[in-house]
């Protein structure tokens, strides 16, 4: 079983007594003020009468999104369309140290909230501005969900297989990406605010340009070759022997032979060391152009051996590979229950429910498991008490 984690509202993270007003939707915004809740600071998630649209994301009728990317929250619904709301708003506002929205460019200004006027209340506020494209430039009135920047961005292009359509990923990648990008972001912002290197002051974060700049050399090689690299599956461009292998029993494993030493082991092991003699595979870059029949003798091994066998042999010799996991695989895996890859949080729903842990481990100022995924407008009152309204 997963380590047990209880929520303790009285625990303290490295980043208490820092107060972030989330006014974002969906995903890049609450990935962002994820990672500054887990870490202590006090995240106030504004929401709308309706609440946050991730809180409609469900699994079977299961709301599980927002219970994992809810916590270490509180919930204030306001309606910002009437006047008392709006008030409310900015009072808290004036009380803040982060600011996150990802309103389309132009809507915070035409609600009455540009950036110069909350700095001219609250010149310390750190304002977090997500959007699909950024706020300058040709794009920047575009709507720019994370599947349309996935495909812009390039990963699409490289996503798939070389015989299929481009492929986009099964999640919200490039939200999640900015995301951490984000907090990494913020928590300079503090710091530099902190050393009196500057006070408050706006970041741009576009969900486009982290998840380009994930893409690896992409642009560089296009300038030096006129070429771009081609979807390969889940083979490499930069690396072989590396890719998905199907053993006797029809479970699959993962093998990289990224380091020369490594692809030698594997070769050694397979019983064709006789092809590092081969000037096709002599060196990483010849196999990677001839990669189709260094998957081909590989492939062939694993074809004669049982998942678990192959794992056992392959891993004696300090060749690097692994299983492909389901989560139910994971749930059983002893490395992932020993290291609380995931952890049981309580749930006042469910009992209890997995999720993931906190990141990264920090060995003198950990993160902290405050508050569960908060009702819509659970902290209203609690929250307005606090302003003095």
């Amino acid at each position: 079983m997963p380590e047990a984690v209880h929520f303790d509202p009285t625990s303290e993270g490295p980043l208490r007594g820092i107060r972030v007003v989330d006014l974002s939707r969906l995903v890049a915004g609450n990935m962002l003020s994820l990672q500054l809740g887990d870490f202590g600071a006090d995240v106030i998630k504004v929401e709308p009468p309706e609440g946050d649209p991730l809180r409609q994301w469900k699994d079977e009728g299961h709301a599980l999104f927002w219970k994992v990317y809810g916590r270490n929250k509180r919930s204030l619904a306001l309606n910002l369309r009437d006047a008392d709301g709006m008030a409310a708003l900015k009072a808290l506002l004036r009380t803040a140290d982060v600011f996150i929205e990802n309103f389309r460019p132009g809507t915070l200004e035409q609600m009455g909230l540009a950036p110069e006027t909350l700095l001219a209340d609250n010149p310390d506020l750190i304002i977090v501005r997500i959007s699909g494209f950024g706020q300058t430039g040709p794009y920047a009135h575009l709507p720019g969900f994370g599947s349309i920047v996935e495909g812009m961005s390039g990963f699409a292009h490289r996503n798939g297989f070389p015989d299929r359509e481009p492929v986009l990923p099964p999640l919200a990648l490039a939200d999640m990406i900015a995301g951490v990008y984000g907090a990494n972001a913020v928590s300079m912002a503090l710091l530099a605010r902190e050393k009196g290197l500057s006070r408050g002051q706006v970041i741009d974060l576009s969900l486009l340009e982290p998840i380009v700049s994930v893409l690896g050399p992409e642009a560089a090689l296009y300038r030096v070759t006129g070429k771009t690299k081609m979807r390969s599956g889940s083979a490499s461009n930069t690396s072989s022997p590396r890719n998905v292998y199907r053993a006797r029993d029809g479970k699959y494993l993962a093998v990289s032979g990224s380091t020369p030493q490594v692809a030698r082991r594997i070769f050694e092991l397979i019983g064709r060391s006789e092809m590092l003699a081969d000037p096709r595979f002599a060196t990483n870059e010849q196999r990677v152009k001839h990669r189709e029949m260094v998957d081909e003798a590989v492939g062939a091994w694993f074809a004669q051996h049982d998942h678990d066998e192959a794992l056992a042999i392959m891993r004696e010799a300090g060749a690097t590979v692994g299983p492909i996991f389901s989560p139910a695989d994971a749930a059983d895996d002893p490395h992932f229950t020993e290291r609380g890859v995931t952890v049981e949080a309580d749930d006042a729903d469910y009992g209890a429910l997995p999720m993931h842990n906190i990141v990264p481990r920090m060995g003198s100022t950990p993160g902290v498991w405050q508050r569960p995924a908060p009702a819509l407008g659970e902290h209203n009152a609690e929250i307005l008490r606090e302003l003095g309204l």
